[in-house]
């Protein structure tokens, strides 16, 4: 019997993951992480210069609601600073998620001409989606160099600086693994397309990015410590600043979460794609 370089089948079980073959088209999966970011400027005029002002337009607006206007604390730290720490990575959370939720409804073009592995579209909006925040992420390291140098503010740097990537990966696998599940289910209840945007923006609130977790009490703390991102935003927080509720039960939960909902979402993922196209 002859044996074939490459064959190409259904998958039979859907908790089967073939990753290795997401491997193998790495080429690919670099080609479409080059075209988001080419995409995302296309016809712009001011170019990548966008990921500066959003994030800083947000933080001079949440600066004057909630700490001038609302007069929320933000744990003895410049305002500046504790918005923009939240901001960085809240866009980036909100990005992943709201991209790969649309991920079966905006490349069903692609899905029904040629044959590559599903999981290569959500896993590049990630990609493209890092490459955004780590330029935002400079930007904030050099507000913190700024205040230290030419202000009294004193920055807290600990060795807990050393956990940042563990916690980018925990906010990249959430947004990643809670996308996909919605995309999932999209395919067949466009609803949730409409819902995914208000969804996020009342999740927000929920998380600590306008206000510190020390002025939340009661019930409302427990849930609000449910919330998966409190711990990514508060242990990003304790690193560079030295403020926040900094526990390593929080960002122990926040990964285990995260991990536990990526199988879950990969696993349903693989499910719905063999028949997605009948019902897009």
């Amino acid at each position: 019997m002859k044996k074939w370089d490459l064959e190409i089948s259904s998958k039979s079980y859907w908790w089967k993951w073939d990753l290795k073959e997401v491997w193998r088209y790495r080429d690919l999966l670099i080609l479409l992480v080059n075209r988001d970011y080419k995409a995302s400027f296309r016809q712009t005029i001011l170019g990548p210069i966008w990921f500066f002002i959003q994030p800083i337009f947000t933080t001079v607006v949440y600066t004057f609601v909630f700490n001038k206007v609302a007069k929320l604390g933000t744990d003895d730290q410049p305002p500046a600073l504790f918005y923009l720490s939240g901001v960085i990575l809240w866009n980036y959370f909100s990005s992943c998620l709201t991209g790969t939720s649309n991920a079966f409804i905006q490349n069903a073009n692609i899905f029904g001409k040629v044959y590559f592995p599903r999981l290569i579209i959500p896993v590049s909006i990630v990609i493209s989606n890092l490459m955004k925040f780590s330029v935002q992420l400079a930007f904030f390291l050099f507000m913190l160099f700024y205040y230290t140098q030419f202000t009294a503010y004193t920055p807290h740097f600990s060795w807990h600086i050393l956990w940042v990537p563990l916690l980018v990966l925990a906010m990249a696998m959430l947004g990643l693994s809670l996308g996909m599940i919605i995309s999932s289910f999209t395919t067949k209840y466009r609803d949730l397309v409409y819902l995914v945007t208000f969804g996020v923006q009342l999740m927000m609130y929920a998380t600590p990015i306008v206000y510190p977790v020390s002025m939340v009490k009661g019930k409302l703390l427990n849930v609000i410590l449910l919330n998966p991102m409190t711990g990514i935003v508060e242990g990003f927080r304790y690193a560079f600043l030295g403020c926040g509720e900094f526990h390593w039960g929080m960002i122990a939960y926040s990964f285990s979460f995260a991990l536990v909902t990526l199988v879950i979402a990969i696993s349903l993922f693989n499910r719905v794609e063999k028949s997605f196209m009948d019902t897009v």
